[in-house]
């Protein structure tokens, strides 16, 4: 596990859409996996500006985490509506070949299905990950066991009081999701997790040097051969108390 801190989050977003664009170019048709949410915000406006310089998107397929079940993709707060706004109406990509879970489906666990055949097609280079102050990774929220593949999730209530934000009313927030599993995150051939802020240095901590357990899902990304932590100084700050102390 590698750990990269920056003093300010577009620091951290630059780094990290300065090692996305090395797989788009070296790699024949990249795969990547993306992630919503305030977080990764300032990494896509370094992609778009990185466009704006001449990155080709137009090989590029995305695969995105999850998407909240109930909402259609052009509801305001879906994530196919995020994504749009804050990349791919920016840069050149086919967007038939951007992939986000249908929250709106009839049948939804068929739709997991359809989109764990999606992942096994086209297995991701790069995955970008966020994590919640609860330790969760995509919505796989804390529970006594993970399940590997796509799968319906109730959302915790940590997550959903995070979420409100963005809706008008909290009444609004969906309460389950669709995620990605874990077998597929760990599938990645790479992966970055950008944290940045105060609130989640406790989950950063724990997710680096604890126990790997079900109760913190970013702990298992301990088990994975090629992560690194993208952390602005306010997050990375009880790693670095640490080894203060430990020097």
């Amino acid at each position: 596990m590698d750990i990269r801190i920056f003093s300010a989050a577009r620091e951290g977003a630059i780094y990290s859409a300065t090692v996305i664009e090395q797989i788009i170019k070296n790699r024949a048709y990249p795969v990547l996996g993306l992630a919503t949410g305030s977080t990764p915000i300032p990494l896509y406006y370094e992609l778009i500006r990185m466009h704006q310089w001449g990155l080709d998107f137009s090989r590029v397929t995305t695969i995105n985490l999850d998407e909240y079940v109930g909402i259609s993709a052009d509801h305001p707060q879906s994530y196919r509506y995020f994504m749009k706004r804050y990349l791919f109406d920016h840069v050149n990509i086919d967007q038939s070949r951007t992939y986000i879970p249908r929250g709106d489906a009839e049948d939804l666990e068929q739709e997991c299905q359809r989109y764990d055949q999606i992942i096994q097609l086209n297995p991701i280079d790069i995955q970008i990950l966020g994590i919640g102050i609860n330790g969760h990774i995509g919505f796989n929220e804390p529970d006594v066991s993970l399940k590997s593949k796509t799968h319906i999730v109730k959302l915790a209530h940590v997550t959903i009081q995070a979420n409100a934000r963005f809706f008008e009313s909290p009444g609004e927030v969906p309460e389950h999701a669709i995620t990605m599993g874990l077998q597929s995150i760990l599938l990645s051939k790479q992966i970055l997790l950008l944290a940045f802020g105060e609130e989640k240095a406790q989950a950063v901590v724990e997710a680096v040097y604890g126990d790997v357990r079900t109760s913190l899902p970013a702990s298992i990304l301990q088990l994975h051969p090629n992560v690194t932590f993208v952390l602005d100084e306010a997050a990375a700050a009880l790693l670095l108390k640490r080894e203060k102390n430990r020097g």
